[in-house]
């Protein structure tokens, strides 16, 4: 089984250290914190807030995927050079619906070279 590398996992005083390694990797998810049942809504993926992650032919992110708990909800796979064979933020938006209970959300993505990458949870309220 492949390590998952997850912020929390990680010491505060290191973390400064390794601030654009870290921010190159790290997922966010991004929507919004109550959303009403049977109502479709918008997931964002984002990769990094400031450094962004290169493209290159042996290092770049291969997959971003949505998690709800231990459930897979969506996934989004690239190749080298799909960002033009520059460093970007890799994002991707999902769209769901609402289930009937709250969820917990979190991202993974694949780096070709760093492994795998676990977000912080966002809960999501469902009224």
């Amino acid at each position: 089984m492949p390590r998952v590398f997850k912020a929390t996992d990680i010491e505060k005083e290191e973390k400064e250290v390794m601030r654009d390694y870290l921010d190159r990797h790290m997922p966010h998810v991004i929507c919004d914190e109550q959303v009403k049942k049977g109502d479709k809504f918008r997931v964002k993926i984002k990769m990094g807030d400031e450094y962004p992650h290169p493209d290159d032919p042996d290092h770049y992110i291969s997959v971003l995927q949505l998690w709800n708990r231990e459930t897979l909800l969506a996934e989004s796979r690239y190749t080298s050079g799909a960002f033009g064979n520059k460093p970007t933020h890799v994002e991707v938006d999902f769209f769901l619906v609402a289930p009937d209970v709250s969820m917990n959300l979190s991202a993974m993505s694949v780096c070709t070279k760093h492994g795998l990458w676990q977000s912080v949870e966002k809960p999501v309220k469902v009224i």
